[in-house]
């Protein structure tokens, strides 16, 4: 049986690599809105949580403020693995985590550095996940899907895909 710990190293294992994820939040109306956020995490820390920095006048500050469910959504279409992550969000007034997570990109959109009065730090609790990991080459996988268009067969499995309960 898996356990949470190899859950957390999997699900890091499949995002690390991987340098946007797509944030979708709800808007008052209902409507869902995205946004490409880098991950700020070096890993999945204990209580499962990705770090974010976004604008604190911004869309996502607002709309996570009065909903914060969120969804985080990453493809590395190089390694053919695709992860959806279920969260909550929250913004953390934490100068330590800000200044240990601060590099010099993030410094483009915060030109003050990790003590820029618009930098929020967006916590995202992990909830749940979903990754779809994908084992064959491209090439063994068109041969096989178009097996299954000739054949009428339903198309086999080409990776491993796993639902994890990590809240």
């Amino acid at each position: 049986m898996t356990t949470t710990t190899d859950e957390h190293a999997k699900l890091w294992d499949l995002i690390k690599d991987t340098r946007y994820g797509m944030l979708t939040h709800r808007h008052a109306d209902g409507q869902l809105h995205s946004h490409p956020l880098t991950t700020q995490s070096k890993n999945i820390e204990e209580g499962s949580t990705l770090y974010f920095f976004v604008p604190k006048n911004g869309d996502v500050a607002r709309h996570v403020a009065s909903d914060p469910s969120v969804n985080i959504a990453y493809a590395n279409t190089d390694d053919d693995s695709y992860v959806s992550v279920v969260g909550r969000a929250t913004l953390r007034e934490d100068q330590a985590k800000k200044e240990a997570l601060f590099n010099p990109a993030a410094k483009a959109w915060f030109p003050g550095g990790a003590t820029d009065p618009n930098l929020a730090l967006l916590a995202v609790e992990i909830l749940g996940a979903e990754y779809w990991d994908v084992k064959e080459s491209k090439m063994v996988q068109l041969l096989k899907m178009a097996k299954a268009a000739i054949t009428g067969d339903e198309p086999p499995s080409l990776g491993e895909h796993k639902k994890l309960d990590l809240g």
